[in-house]
């Protein structure tokens, strides 16, 4: 069945900074097949967290990394992206809220957790732009937190925290 109306016209982010997360993107995802593989391989050390908040944080961040990037990619506006979009959302919101019980190798939250609130304050307010129609703001503040989610992927592989731990060894 065919809608008679036409996708909403998306404002167009320039190409390169696009691309250049959807880079960061799948830097994220090859460095985090590498720690895995790795880290089953060898039996790498785990820590402490590597309780119920790790497989958590892991089975929904994974997948919401190559998701976003194909989000972010593709054409916009279309029911494909509507319902990819919602499974990104609900994927980051949890791998934000379960990134809370990943206190690491400090014992405390630390500063790659204020990515985790960007995630939970901006992906209500993008959605709730686009169901006003501001599709601008909708577009800036999935990009916005797309892109710290990226930054958060690559944080996680610093020295001392687990998955560079998992990585590096």
């Amino acid at each position: 069945m065919t809608s008679l109306v036409a996708p909403m016209p998306y404002p167009t982010i320039p190409t390169t900074p696009r691309r250049l997360i959807a880079l960061g993107a799948g830097l994220v995802s090859l460095l985090l097949i590498s720690a895995a593989a790795r880290h089953f391989a060898l039996g790498s050390p785990t820590t402490d967290i590597a309780t119920l908040w790790l497989p958590l944080h892991l089975a929904t961040a994974i997948p919401a990394i190559p998701l976003g990037a194909w989000v972010l990619l593709r054409r916009k506006g279309d029911r494909l992206h509507k319902r990819l979009g919602r499974l990104w959302a609900v994927l980051m919101m949890l791998a934000a809220l379960t990134s809370f019980g990943l206190t690491g190798m400090l014992g405390h939250l630390g500063p790659i957790h204020i990515l985790s609130l960007m995630v939970v304050i901006g992906v209500p307010r993008a959605i709730r732009s686009a169901r006003r129609g501001r599709i601008a703001g909708h577009v800036r503040g999935m990009t916005i937190v797309y892109g710290s989610t990226v930054l958060a992927g690559l944080f996680a592989f610093l020295p001392g925290l687990m998955l560079g731990l998992w990585l590096f060894g």
